[in-house]
């Protein structure tokens, strides 16, 4: 979860605690990448496969 939350730093869309949990706001922060890059197939707010892919095709690894 750690990954995740500073892949959405990265992008500036997360600037809480890194600190390996799923809080409000990181379900914010894959929320808003999801709606501004059209990504579907993974419910809004969920860190799934296909936004998975999105993300990590764009930003490099932490």
């Amino acid at each position: 979860m750690t990954e995740l939350q500073e892949r959405l730093r990265q992008l500036n869309l997360y600037g809480d605690q890194v600190n390996g949990s799923f809080t409000r706001p990181v379900e914010d922060a894959v929320r808003n990448y999801q709606l501004a890059r059209g990504i579907q197939g993974d419910t809004l707010g969920v860190y799934g496969p296909a936004t998975r892919k999105s993300l990590e095709g764009e930003t490099s690894e932490p």
